[in-house]
């Protein structure tokens, strides 16, 4: 009898601190973090644009999604559409989440056919179309890192995030794990294809979650960011 006391208080002992066990071996994984890379710092601020919102539309503070559609916004209705659907719907719950899409004066009917288009039920109040000149357009894609370039109607289904500091994020090593298996040549990832729906759903979506992430440890206190940003970068420009 008395053995069989012993046995079973060793069973609940070991049942009891192997989830702690279990858990102490998880907690220093928060210490080896890896942030989404920075690509490019000092992004262009959009104070020269205009927009419909009460409040001034700004890139500082906040994490941005930024598209530019062009003077023919309603030909890019599939990339925004898919923007819209795959990115906004899944991340509108995030503190300081916002997407900013870049357009020429003189697109404020066919911003207003778009948004009938996409906004369906409901109002997209993270979602804001700032107005510039083709110079302020072009301007803020150049502040930019990006491989492919603005079309003649200055748009691109490319769309880029930007972190409150107004840092460009993206992957040195843009490659998935295919990619790696087969070993295909490293690129770097600086935009996302808003056709490309895998590229949403797989890289864009996973590179957002690791920035809220990110975010979300620095307000406890728990990231500890050994950023080798400058030799990093240093070493995508050789």
């Amino acid at each position: 009898m008395k053995s069989n006391k012993i046995k079973r208080n060793f069973v609940l002992g070991i049942l009891f601190f192997l989830p702690v066990i279990f858990l102490l071996f998880l907690y220093p994984s928060k210490h080896n973090y890896t942030p989404l890379d920075v690509i490019q710092t000092d992004v262009k601020e959009i104070t020269n644009f205009s927009s419909d919102a009460s409040d001034k539309i700004m890139l500082k503070d906040h994490i941005t999604i930024l598209a530019f559609l062009g003077e023919t916004p309603l030909e890019n209705g599939i990339a925004a559409s898919n923007l819209k659907e795959l990115v906004y719907d899944k991340f509108k719950g995030f503190k300081k989440f916002q997407i900013v899409v870049a357009v020429p004066y003189g697109t404020e009917v066919k911003i207003k056919e778009l948004k009938q288009e996409i906004n369906t039920y409901e109002d997209l109040k993270f979602w804001h179309y700032v107005y510039g000149t083709p110079e302020d357009i072009k301007g803020l894609f150049n502040s930019l890192k990006f491989d492919t370039v603005l079309r003649p109607d200055l748009s691109t289904d490319v769309v880029y995030i930007i972190d409150t500091e107004r840092n460009q994020r993206g992957r040195l090593d843009g490659r998935d794990e295919r990619e790696m298996k087969t070993n295909k040549p490293t690129y770097m990832l600086t935009g996302y294809d808003c056709i490309d729906i895998r590229d949403i759903k797989n890289k864009m979506s996973d590179d957002l979650r690791i920035l809220f992430t990110e975010y979300r440890q620095k307000r406890k206190g728990n990231f500890d960011s050994s950023s080798r940003r400058a030799q990093d970068l240093k070493q995508s420009d050789e």
